[in-house]
């Protein structure tokens, strides 16, 4: 009877507190603050230049100093002036009035120009290996290739364009609260392809399904034109995919993926050049994604986006068009609003019909949850043959990671190589095959120099920096009030160093806005000073909160490599939670700060190093300028600027930990900002001996993944227990030389190598791995 009672009673207190608590979300915190003055709209980085170093010439023309003056449009806000009519019934049926004024160009595909073209015939007059040969009927041919080209696009059909872009409208307007685009900077890609005559191919990140019809809606109504939008086929059943090519879909047919000696992959790759040419040739946009589709496992850049920039390269390059204009373009949610971000699994091709009930779901629960913010930016366009020929002037030389770092971790080798990592995480599938091995090395690296840019243009959302508060210096929670000045003070700092933020307002009411949107994994508690406690709730709201976090990394990138790598040098020198004000009288010798940097770039995947790279170097310029130079410091008061300097004048210089009295704390958050990573790679190393091998790679991705969550459980480490984090360290492992994989009947098989059998040295890898965590 106590038992039963004593149940009863916590159950009518937790619906207390449930109740307490959803009352003051209703009432907006229910509590009187003082006002904080942020930052925010005193000043706005100015995002997006191109490269400098490897396109010099579109830096200068292609910019326009007057946009930085033009403000942001919420392009789903259409009103009655909006139209060309005015009056009561125009802004009732403003949304079909605008969307019936939308330019549409007249259809320009021309399958009889792709059957006319070279690649075409010659594969068809068996003039290359593999064509079909004279002997085909002429008339079966035409119709196998009319077949491919039916696969591959379709002519755009206004009406239905019309039609979906005026529900597309009233959907958004349900869903976002706005969608922000500056107009300064869309009237700077119309001025570069007014002025260049060339075609625009923008190339994007990847955040949400959603993103292939949201970014041809956003620039049909800037007057951009009908984007050719190249879609991932397994994301889409055969329905979706009739539709979305008339809607300007293109889609990789399959037989492109087969082998070079298949007369069906010849015919199907030629045929795929020729589409994309004519496209080319007739200006019309074309939009590439460049990060895997959302929910992926595995690498971040797109194999099937680098195999559509390299149809693109090639046309360059053989001279169908002069040259191409290459737009990188972010998008960034304040919530990704397909699928819940704790649920990570191979997505099932969507049907029209799953998406249809997932579109009404959507409007159903819009009345009971927050509508998010989006926020499109688009950077400064550049030529792709100027950077053609400049980016291949400064290829360096590359080594394996299992050459740069396996000695030094097993402890054989002291000298850390200043040299680029050879780390290809996305193999060369479809076309891109038919390409020499300097034109993939061109097409992989140039994926990388516009993912960069796209990343360090992305603005970042408010929900980036309460996640990455309440995760990395908040986990058993924090004051209302404190958290406004924090929230203020973060916001500061990631405009300081050159990022933009995608919100603005009071800040108290964005305080509240974001906290609404992760209400699923904050609580609020009400305390008798008349503050609220935020307390981010554990478990798996954690590794939610790390996922967010992930977006604000690329602004502190260089300061949290520079940070691990000073935890580095003190992790031999005292205990890891000794006192700070001790730590601080230490003396850092700059030759192994040097050393200790090279070592956790070479540790860290490439994924994650192509968003900015040490000392806010663009990636492209890592084959020009190497490190040693950048850290080169001079003595005080020498202002000269002399190219004979030597980086061994100053190998003797020692350096402290500031005694400023934010430095600690700001210190740590900066070790932090890697924990998630660097920790899921240590849990790796300890599941050496623990893991089932030999095994597949989904097999062993899955025993680390349930080792990742049982450690959570028993540690708290839920940021660490995430299924990319598990593969990124299998990868990275194997590219170590500690995993290697063998041929099986059953496929490749994963084992461990002969040099990491033993328990020394996977004890030696794990220490190696730990040095670098702040705990």
């Amino acid at each position: 009877m106590d038992t039963m009672l004593e149940a009863r009673l916590q159950t009518q207190q937790r619906n207390t507190q449930n109740s307490q608590e959803t009352s003051l979300w209703s009432s907006g915190f229910g509590m009187k603050l003082e006002a904080v003055t942020p930052f925010l709209g005193k000043y706005r980085p100015f995002v997006g230049r191109c490269c400098q170093t490897c396109t010099p010439k579109s830096w200068e023309s292609l910019f326009h100093r007057s946009i930085m003056d033009l403000g942001f449009c919420n392009v789903v806000l259409v009103k009655e002036e909006n139209t060309r009519f005015r009056g009561w019934l125009v802004r009732r049926l403003c949304y079909f009035l605008w969307s019936l004024e939308q330019r549409i160009p007249p259809c320009q595909d021309a399958p009889q120009k792709i059957m006319e073209s070279t690649r075409v015939q010659n594969v068809i007059s068996g003039r290359v290996p593999g064509g079909t040969g004279e002997g085909q009927v002429p008339d079966l041919v035409k119709k196998e290739v009319q077949r491919i080209l039916g696969h591959i696009q379709a002519p755009i059909h206004p009406f239905l364009l019309r039609l979906f872009s005026w529900a597309l409208l009233r959907f958004l307007n349900c869903v976002f609260l706005n969608v922000q685009l500056h107009k300064g900077q869309m009237k700077m890609v119309h001025k570069a392809a007014q002025a260049q005559g060339l075609p625009l191919v923008l190339l994007s990140t990847h955040k949400s399904l959603l993103d292939g019809i949201l970014l041809p809606f956003v620039l049909l109504s800037q007057g951009l034109g009908v984007l050719r939008v190249a879609w991932d086929p397994r994301t889409c059943s055969p329905t979706l995919r009739a539709l979305l090519k008339k809607l300007g879909g293109l889609f990789l047919p399959q037989e492109a993926n087969l082998t070079l000696d298949s007369p069906e992959g010849v015919l199907a790759r030629a045929v795929v050049h020729a589409a994309v040419e004519q496209l080319l040739v007739s200006r019309q946009p074309l939009l590439i994604f460049l990060e895997e589709h959302p929910g992926a496992q595995g690498p971040r850049l797109s194999a099937l986006g680098q195999t559509w920039l390299g149809l693109v390269v090639q046309a360059v390059q053989v001279g169908i068009i002069p040259d191409a204009m290459l737009v990188p373009v972010a998008i960034t949610y304040d919530l990704v609003p397909d699928a819940p971000c704790d649920v990570y699994h191979a997505l099932a091709p969507l049907g029209l019909w799953t998406g249809a009930l997932a579109v009404l779901r959507s409007l159903r629960g819009w009345g009971h949850s927050p509508r998010v913010c989006v926020r499109v930016h688009l950077a400064q366009p550049f030529s792709l043959q100027e950077y053609t020929i400049n980016a291949r002037s400064c290829w360096g030389s590359r080594q394996t990671l299992e050459q740069l770092l396996q000695p030094i971790v097993l402890g054989q080798c002291t000298v850390v190589p200043d040299t680029e990592k050879e780390q290809e995480w996305t193999p060369a599938t479809g076309p891109l095959l038919a390409f020499k091995e300097e034109d993939q090395l061109l097409v992989r690296r140039l994926s990388r120099h516009v993912l960069n840019a796209s990343v360090t243009s992305s603005a970042v959302m408010s929900t980036a920096i309460m996640a990455t508060l309440l995760l990395f210096k908040h986990q058993k929670g924090v004051f209302l009030s404190q958290l406004l000045g924090e929230f203020s003070w973060l916001t500061e700092e990631t405009l300081l160093r050159g990022f933009d933020v995608g919100f603005s307002g009071q800040l108290r009411c964005l305080v509240q806005h974001t906290l609404s949107l992760l209400r699923a994994h904050v609580a609020l508690l009400r305390v008798h000073q008349g503050d609220l406690l935020v307390v981010p709730r554990p478990g798996p709201s954690f590794t939610h909160l790390a996922r967010l976090s992930a977006e604000l990394l690329p602004a502190f990138l260089s300061e949290a490599v520079g940070a691990c790598a000073v935890r580095g040098l003190l992790a031999g020198r005292m205990p890891p939670e000794g006192p700070w004000e001790l730590q601080g009288i230490e003396l850092l010798s700059q030759n192994e700060l040097y050393r200790q940097i090279l070592l956790l770039l070479h540790l860290l995947p490439q994924d994650l190093l192509l968003l900015q790279t040490p000392g806010s170097r663009p990636a492209c310029d890592t084959g020009r300028q190497r490190l040693s130079a950048k850290l080169l410091w001079k003595p005080s008061g020498d202002f000269t600027d002399s190219d004979s300097d030597d980086f061994e004048e100053a190998e003797g210089r020692y350096f402290r930990l500031s005694q400023q009295s934010r430095c600690p704390d700001f210190f740590l958050f900066l070790c932090r900002l890697l924990s998630p990573l660097l920790k899921a790679f240590a849990q790796a190393a300890t599941f050496l001996h623990r893991g089932q091998l030999p095994d597949t790679e989904s097999g062993y991705t899955e025993q680390l993944l349930q080792f990742l969550q049982a450690t959570a459980q028993e540690e708290g480490f839920f940021e660490c227990a995430d299924q990319n984090l598990a593969i990124s360290a299998i990868w990275t492992f194997r590219d170590l030389g500690v995993l290697q994989q063998t041929p099986s009947p059953a496929g490749p098989m994963l084992c461990l190598s002969p040099t990491f059998t033993s328990r020394e040295n996977q004890e030696k890898l794990e220490q190696f791995i730990r040095q670098f965590i702040c705990s």
